[in-house]
């Protein structure tokens, strides 16, 4: 199956008819549908596929003798964000395919096993952590907290996984797993507007995170209740996410306040809480470290006149990644010389880049947009990238 009959396929899954965004949450039927989709992919090639213990997987083409080590991953995931675009994630998915079809159409036999990741809620968005399926193999969150995550629904993440036939007492770490991958190259869409050819290689992700911050004041009547009587945590919010971007401008980071929630959410009632996530990112851990700092000490000065507590929560953290210089070298030599570039996205190479060595291709996003429908490459630039992985492929798995 081709590039563009596997991305035909995948495209109208989770897409709102309306706006033309995704809304792949993790295992919900949208997400659950591309898993299928993925196992498919894997069968029609005679891969093996390999569901680990948190919910990520792999399908792997075994050279000739057997070998099970020193493995070359590749892949993305399936996930998206609310409203996401259609690039994010399943661009290196459907590109490994690809790749992987190439490299036998020319005859290749690697040396080494070849594998295709798709990692469960890299987006967080359904938990509310980043690169979860990553972080859980990699052991940089701990598995007691994530049982704890919930969802909107109030569904935790121990509840959802069981109910896909895992044990929520097996997940963590996967030293079995790590131990026979020998590195990670990760293609994804570039999320910005800096690469100018159709390819390049990452060389750093900036520090970024996610905090929460939770205003409790009283719910109350908003016809019957005076000024002067209300504790309004509205009021203290809304000066939180100008100071936000204030505090980013000062810094030289980004701050952006995406997501809020407002109890009771009703018209004609005063809220008695309202809890809002900042992302916030950076060059350097101190500048985005500031930016928190700084937007916390302004939240908590607003909500003192409206007798409106204030509490923070730290919910993830990378710090700087500056990828593997070696892998990088040799992915860059690979393609005979490309761009090299930092990114501002978290991705799940860099959390892995913490127990391996890592890498990132990245394909030319002429609008500039991501985590939005307008998200795009150019069809010649999506084969570009396919030519670009199958080449690193090759190069990797010889040994």
């Amino acid at each position: 199956m081709s590039f563009e009959e596997m991305w035909a396929e995948l495209l109208p899954v989770g897409r709102d008819a309306v706006t033309g965004g995704y809304h792949r949450f993790a295992w919900t039927p949208p997400e659950l549908e591309c898993r299928a989709w993925f196992a498919d992919e894997a069968r029609r090639r005679g891969l093996d596929l390999e569901h680990d213990p948190n919910g990520n997987m792999i399908a792997w083409w075994y050279p000739e003798d057997g070998s099970r080590t020193g493995a070359v991953l590749t892949g993305s995931h399936l996930d998206s964000v609310p409203g996401g675009g259609a690039f994010d994630g399943p661009l290196g998915i459907v590109s490994a395919f690809a790749a992987v079809d190439l490299l036998r159409e020319r005859g290749v036999r690697p040396a080494r096993p070849i594998g295709i990741g798709a990692f469960a809620e890299e987006e967080g968005a359904r938990f509310g952590v980043a690169c979860l399926g990553s972080r859980l193999l990699a052991g940089a969150i701990d598995p007691a907290r994530a049982r704890g995550l919930t969802d909107a629904g109030g569904h935790t993440f121990a509840e959802v996984v069981h109910n896909a036939g895992l044990d929520p007492h097996a997940i963590g770490p996967d030293e079995d797993l790590l131990g026979r991958i020998a590195c990670y190259v990760e293609l994804h869409v570039e999320q910005g507007r800096s690469l100018e050819q159709p390819v390049g290689v990452a060389s750093a992700i900036v520090p970024h995170g996610r905090w929460r911050f939770d205003f409790a004041g009283e719910g109350n009547h908003a016809g019957t209740t005076g000024l002067p009587d209300r504790r309004d945590p509205m009021l203290p919010f809304a000066h939180m996410v100008i100071a936000a971007r204030e505090a980013a401008e000062r810094n030289g980071t980004v701050a952006t306040v995406g997501k809020v929630r407002v109890e009771p959410n009703g018209v004609n009632a005063i809220p008695s809480a309202v809890t809002a996530w900042l992302d916030a990112r950076g060059p350097a851990d101190d500048a985005v470290r500031r930016t928190v700092l700084e937007v916390d000490e302004a939240a908590r000065v607003a909500a003192r006149p409206h007798r409106v507590s204030v509490d923070l929560a730290e919910e993830s953290y990378t710090e700087i990644v500056d990828f593997n210089l070696a892998l990088r070298d040799r992915v860059g030599a690979a393609l005979g010389g490309v761009p090299v570039l930092p990114t501002g996205a978290g991705h799940d190479a860099g959390v892995l880049s913490a127990r391996l060595p890592t890498a990132m291709l990245f394909v030319r996003n002429p609008t500039g947009v991501s985590h939005a429908p307008e998200e795009f490459a150019e069809p010649a630039d999506r084969l570009a990238g396919v030519e670009a992985l199958a080449a690193v492929l090759d190069d990797l798995a010889r040994g």
